[in-house]
């Protein structure tokens, strides 16, 4: 018991952290909200890694996956997290982010494999993230998919940070060989057109569920 609430005590203050330092750079360095919003979707991503680190049961990990999936849904309707989330805001993309860190969990670690929810979560976190800061504010060459805006730029940043994130995970547990770097390649272009294809912020689930089940599909099959 004193252990899970020392691994609960660290977790939330990593959260605590990231969630501070963003609300404490949108009021005082006056940035935009989407760059707020990143600044958490990224460093909130690595609570994955400290969860595998201090080798979280799985009942932990989909607990606080329900907890935070419901006030996500609250926020959209109250001011609960401001730099987040705007009230009213036309996406579901917090509560899908929680809701795959909960999925992930429940999959990977009964199975002992807890690199591939990392794999998942850390695709989403740095591959979206960085794609949407490059794209919104440097992305000059933009292109259109059933209505869905994107640009060359951020799609770019998304294939490439998904490449290294996939290969560096697989790279430390299962050795830098050419199959980790195949199946990288492979998740790096899964998960940008699940990223360019996904509506209302519903890559947040498509992109680490997909990402994380290539990567497994493909590196059990190849032994």
């Amino acid at each position: 018991m004193a252990t899970a609430l020392v691994q609960i005590g660290l977790v939330a203050a990593w959260l605590a952290v990231v969630g501070g330092a963003a609300e404490g750079l949108r009021r005082t360095a006056n940035l935009d909200a989407e760059i707020t919003r990143k600044i958490v979707h990224i460093g909130a991503g690595h609570v994955i890694l400290l969860a595998w680190w201090l080798n979280t049961p799985a009942w932990m990990g989909i607990a606080a996956s329900v907890v935070f999936s419901g006030v996500a849904l609250l926020s959209y309707r109250l001011p609960i997290l401001p730099g987040i989330n705007g009230v009213g805001r036309n996406s579901l993309g917090t509560f899908f982010y929680a809701l795959s860190i909960g999925v992930l969990t429940a999959i990977f670690w009964p199975l002992g494999l807890p690199q591939y929810a990392a794999i998942g979560i850390l695709v989403m976190t740095w591959g979206d993230g960085l794609a949407a800061l490059i794209g919104q504010n440097f992305g000059r060459h933009t292109y259109k998919i059933f209505g869905n805006q994107k640009s060359w730029e951020g799609s770019l940043t998304m294939a490439v940070a998904s490449f290294l994130v996939c290969f560096l995970v697989l790279g430390f547990t299962a050795g830098f060989t050419g199959v980790a770097g195949g199946t990288a390649l492979g998740v790096a272009i899964a998960s940008t057109l699940l990223e360019t294809l996904s509506f209302f912020g519903l890559d947040n689930l498509t992109v680490p569920l997909g990402s994380a089940a290539l990567a497994y599909g493909v590196m059990g099959w190849v032994g």
